[in-house]
This record gives C-alpha cells, sequence and structure tokens, in this order.
C-alpha cells in the first residue's frame, strides 16, 4: 500500500498576495519611470510617515526645539522643514508609507518575504482580514518607530512592517500539529486535505502555550536579532538606499505575533482552499 500525494505547483500565491505584491510593484513603477523628481518628493512628502509630524500634533515645543537645533548647512533644516510640511499629522501615512519603497530591492525583498509568510497567513485567514491585518500592523509598525524616533524627520516607507507581522503571525499556528513545520515533519493527507489544510482547521495556540515551545523561542530569537543585526549595520552593508528602521520591523513582528488571533478566522467558519 502507499499514499499517493498531490502535486501542488510551485507558484501558488493566494490571489491576495499578488495583488498586494502587484500594488507594490505598480507603485515603484510608477515613481521610478514616469515622475519626476519634484513631484516624487511631494508624494513622498505627502505619503510618507514622518516622526516628527505626529509629535508636532501633541507637542509642538518639542518639535520646535528640535528644529533649532538642526544645522543650516548641508540642508538638514531645510529637509526637516520640508518633510514637516504645516504639521498636519497627515494620519493617513500611518498606512500609506508602506506603499511606497526606496529602491527596487527594497520592495523586492518585502515582496519575497510577503509571498513566502503572507501567503500562509492569506490562506487561513481570506482576502478582507489579510488586508485589515496588513493595515492594522502596518499602523503599528508606523508607532513602533515613532516611540525610538519621537522627534526626527526622515520620511519611513517600505512595507517590512507590516511583512515582520505576517512572520510574527504565521509564528501562531506553522508549529502546530499538522501545520508545514510541525515537529513530526508528517506530510501526509488525510483524505484530500494537505498538511497545511489541516493546520488552517486548528485554532490558534495560547501565546503562553506557543512559548513553551524551543523551536518557536528560537525562531524569535533568531528574527529579533537578525533584524536588529541588519537594523544597525544596514548603511555599511549598503543594502538599500536608506537605513532600515528595525524599530518598525520589529513592533510589526510583535503585533503579528500578539494579536493575530484577532484577525483569525473562527475554525468553524474556515473554507479550506484546495
Amino acid at each position: 500500500m502507499y499514499t499517493q500525494h498531490r502535486r501542488e505547483p510551485i507558484f501558488n500565491l493566494p490571489g491576495i498576495v499578488l495583488f498586494v505584491i502587484g500594488f507594490l510593484i505598480l507603485i515603484h513603477s510608477l515613481r521610478y519611470y514616469i515622475l519626476i523628481d519634484d513631484l516624487d518628493d511631494e508624494l513622498m512628502r505627502y505619503l510618507a510617515y514622518v516622526p516628527a509630524r505626529l509629535t508636532f500634533y501633541f507637542d509642538p515645543d518639542r518639535i520646535a526645539d528640535a528644529l533649532s537645533q538642526l544645522p543650516v548647512r548641508n540642508g538638514a533644516l531645510e529637509s526637516a522643514q520640508f518633510f514637516l510640511g504645516d504639521g498636519n499629522p497627515q494620519f493617513w501615512t500611518l498606512v500609506t508609507y508602506s506603499f511606497l519603497h526606496a529602491d527596487w530591492s527594497h520592495v523586492g525583498i518585502n515582496s519575497v518575504w510577503l509571498a513566502a509568510f503572507g501567503t500562509p497567513v492569506a490562506r487561513r485567514i481570506g482576502p478582507m482580514r489579510f488586508i485589515l491585518f496588513l493595515t492594522f500592523t502596518a499602523i503599528a509598525g508606523a508607532l513602533g518607530h515613532s516611540v525610538i524616533h519621537l522627534t526626527d524627520f526622515t520620511p519611513m516607507i517600505g512595507a517590512s512592517a507590516a511583512v515582520s507581522a505576517a512572520m510574527g503571525a504565521s509564528v501562531r499556528f506553522i508549529f502546530s500539529a499538522n501545520g508545514p513545520l510541525a515537529a513530526s515533519g508528517s506530510s501526509e493527507f488525510e483524505g484530500e486535505l494537505s498538511a497545511s489544510a489541516l493546520s488552517n482547521r486548528r485554532p490558534v495556540l495560547p501565546l503562553h502555550i506557543l512559548m513553551r515551545e524551543p523551536r518557536v523561542v528560537l525562531f524569535v530569537l533568531v528574527w529579533l536579532i537578525v533584524n536588529l543585526a541588519f537594523g544597525l549595520l544596514s548603511g555599511p552593508l549598503n543594502i538599500t538606499n536608506g537605513t532600515i528602521a528595525w524599530e518598525a520591523h520589529t513592533a510589526g513582528f510583535l503585533a503579528g505575533l500578539l494579536f493575530f488571533p484577532w484577525f483569525d478566522r473562527p475554525r468553524h467558519r474556515v473554507n479550506v482552499e484546495a
């Protein structure tokens, strides 16, 4: 006797993941090939997240002091005034910053990681919940970045916080029984359901139980250490045309890890995709 395994295509991404990746690539293509520098600068000022703008909304004196300490030379003061604008917090930028990227390597890396970790999350919770999840964790990433950079006038862009959140969310179920990284390593099928589909039928484990699993603890610790290292070394390594906002990544990852159950579908309502 033998068990026949169903073959799946190599590229089998959910439609919503393909849509998000395509949207990010489209936005960057428009900026790269169509917008002239002045218009792109205006787009950045309108859509990128600038921590100082949010701080100015609550504590304008603190931002005034920060501006007074900036040097006029090298355009530091001029750049800060440009991105601060009229001081309007532009709350929409808590989300829209994730639409923009610094360069092709930036959008490419985020797209690859979103395909890898966003796929199991999207399959589990469905398209609408997935979009809400990305929105929520993008906001969490921006706010986490602000905690460390209250008076920073540098615009932050990139979907990395939301992508990191997908990594954190996936931890809640990929290590579970019949999950993609189950301890048994079993890939057998029960009837017509794959191991991935079976894991999607199981509720997420409570965090205090999940964190007793050594592989989960190792995954989280390694991710946090690597993220911190890349953030601190992003300049010397020249990974992208800018520094890596490791604070936003960390906040996004933790938001995904902690709050994923808010977005998870009730298991009795899950429709497992073939």
